[in-house]
Parts: C-alpha cells; sequence; structure tokens
C-alpha cells in the first residue's frame, strides 16, 4: 500500500471516529431534550402552585414557574448545542465523502 494511501486510509479512520462521537453525544443530548419537553409538558398540567425537583439524593420543593424557567433555559442550551453538532456532523460527512472520493481513485488508478 502506497504512502499516500495508507495516510488517507488514517485520516478516514480518525474522522469517521470524531464523527460518531459527535452523533453519540448530539442523541443524548436529544434524549435529554425530550425528557425536558416532556417535564415542561407535566408542569403545565399540574394544579399546584409548587413541583418537587431531584437534586441528587434529595427532593427540593420549588414553584412552578422557577421549575418552568429552569426547564425553559437547560432546554434553550440543547437546543443550541444539537445545532451545533449538526454542523459539526455535516462537516465531518463532507470531509469523509471527499476522503472516501480521493481513496476510490487512488485505489481504482493503481489497480
Amino acid at each position: 500500500m502506497s504512502k499516500q494511501l495508507e495516510d488517507l486510509n488514517q485520516q478516514y479512520t480518525t474522522l469517521y471516529q470524531q464523527w460518531q462521537m459527535v452523533v453519540m453525544q448530539k442523541d443524548q443530548y436529544v434524549v435529554q431534550l425530550n425528557e425536558i419537553e416532556n417535564a415542561l409538558n407535566e408542569l403545565q398540567n399540574i394544579k399546584e402552585s409548587h413541583a418537587y425537583k431531584i437534586a441528587g439524593a434529595i427532593m427540593v420543593k420549588k414553584s412552578k414557574e422557577e421549575l418552568e424557567k429552569e426547564l425553559k433555559e437547560l432546554k434553550e442550551t440543547l437546543e443550541l448545542r444539537i445545532k451545533s453538532l449538526e454542523k459539526q456532523e455535516k462537516t465531518l460527512r463532507d470531509k469523509l465523502s471527499e476522503l472516501q472520493q480521493k481513496l476510490a481513485k487512488i485505489q481504482s488508478a493503481g489497480a
């Protein structure tokens, strides 16, 4: 295998691993976002003015408004992170596609 082909294969492997990490992290944020949206929906359905929040090993009583504010802020943060990771994912996918084409070109030229 030529040095150029080895280098491109190594680059591809590294980029692919980075892409996998970005996808996994994005998926985790999406799960968290869904949980927050479910919690916000539950908060809207309760009639009490207070609810409980789990903080470590204890439950803390907080006002419904305070909890909604915290959850909405967290939701916004997660949405921004997901958007950022989607951009990274697209960039990495484009680079992987480009490298794949280069590898195919080199392999067909060598065959």
